[in-house]
């Protein structure tokens, strides 16, 4: 695995190519971590403007590309593709997880970092894959766990936006985020620390050390392990003086 220097000298040399030779350059899919290095140097290479992507506006795997319209004069999209892949008699079919497709994707040997989220509607997957990766999963990938599928590029999605968030009422002392977590995840106040000092929570995809920091409505965290949710904010203030706070978290 990258160290974290070598990360951010990658992210230095793709804006620096974009910026010398005025064309696009594009990372590979990023986890939670890898973009947190980036955000770190954004400063350093913002004479470079970049766009950040997935393939969709739930997914937390992203691409960056450097470059843009109006610095280069053309347009040029990422490099992503989406592959649905669906059990061939689903009457029949196991019930599919993500672990399930992502597992039958790495015994394929695919590079992780070429391959986005996987989202799953009707116990069919969608994969985000880079465009180059497509034709080899469609290709190759006949079966998930116990259950033989059929890959192509799809032609539609469903609405991902919405469809696994569901609101949660919580009732915490501030708006701190470790309170916050603990509540949500019903963990101890010791456990929710302990989840940062391990480096495992990220606001609005950026790594948070500090467990003490205020959540703002709209936030998004992430808590690897744990899940992902969006803060929503205070509703109301209860009899005893706690906060009636809501949020929106991610799975069933």
């Amino acid at each position: 695995m990258e160290t974290e220097e070598l990360i951010k000298k990658r992210f230095r040399e793709l804006a620096r190519k974009s910026y010398q030779n005025n064309q696009y350059t594009f990372t590979g899919f990023l986890s939670l971590a890898d973009l947190s290095c980036f955000y770190e140097v954004e400063k350093e290479i913002s004479y470079v403007p970049y766009t950040i992507w997935g393939g969709s506006e739930v997914c937390e795997r992203v691409m960056i590309r450097f470059g843009s319209k109006e610095e280069l004069g053309y347009e040029e999209a990422f490099p992503i593709t989406c592959v649905e892949v669906k059990p061939l008699a689903a009457k029949f079919a196991d019930a599919l997880t993500h672990r399930d497709f992502l597992g039958a994707l790495m015994n394929l040997g695919i590079d992780r970092s070429t391959l986005g989220d996987i989202l799953i509607a009707d116990n069919v997957g969608y994969l985000f894959c880079m465009e180059s990766m497509a034709d080899f999963i469609i290709e190759n990938l006949g079966k998930v766990k116990h259950t033989s599928v059929l890959s192509g590029r799809a032609k539609e999605m469903p609405v991902f936006a919405d469809q696994d968030k569901h609101e949660m009422k919580i009732q915490i002392s501030s708006e701190r985020i470790d309170g916050v977590l603990a509540k949500v995840y019903k963990l101890s106040r010791s456990e929710a620390i302990e989840l940062f000092r391990q480096k495992r929570v990220f606001v609005n995809g950026r790594l948070c050390e500090n467990n003490s920091q205020m959540l703002k409505s709209s936030d998004v965290v992430s808590a690897r392990g744990c899940g992902k949710f969006v803060y929503v904010g205070q509703q109301s203030i209860s009899k005893k003086g706690k906060m009636n706070a809501a949020i929106l978290y991610y799975g069933k």
